[in-house]
């Protein structure tokens, strides 16, 4: 490794770690909602049980936490290697740092929008915010590796 290379920008890892604390509270939120519903659903589940038959006896409103916390390890991947690559490079500034705290600001709204109401055209649209917020990022990393 080269003596040039640049220091670590440690602030573009912070709304990384954030946005992977918030997936803790998600799964400890899918845990909180799911255990009580099966333990209450009128039948009982065996280790033979399919998804569908979860699916079944779990009321929606507790699904929403499960496929949020699903969601949470999906798209932000992306970003965790993206802000990863940039920090590495050294190549954070205001944008940048601006746009990475966005994005996690922006999938804490999603899955609060839907963990509690799940209103499709809502989720829809914070979705594509931080479709639009991590392209962006993205194409700022490319720039900087290429």
């Amino acid at each position: 490794m080269s003596s040039l290379a640049p220091a670590v920008d440690y602030h573009l890892l912070r709304p990384v770690l954030g946005l992977a604390l918030w997936t803790f509270v998600m799964e400890g939120w899918m845990y909180v909602t799911r255990i009580p519903a099966i333990t209450r659903a009128s039948k009982p589940l065996t280790p033979m049980s399919t998804k569908a038959e979860l699916n079944a006896i779990v009321p929606r409103h507790a699904q929403w936490k499960a496929e949020n916390y699903n969601h949470l390890h999906e798209q932000p991947t992306v970003f965790y290697a993206v802000m990863i690559t940039l920090a590495v490079c050294g190549a954070g500034n205001t944008t940048t740092t601006t746009l990475a705290w966005m994005y996690m600001w922006v999938r804490i709204l999603h899955s609060l929008v839907h963990a509690t109401q799940n209103i499709l055209m809502i989720r829809f649209g914070l979705f594509a915010m931080s479709s639009i917020i991590l392209l962006g990022l993205t194409f700022q990393a490319v720039a900087v590796v290429f």
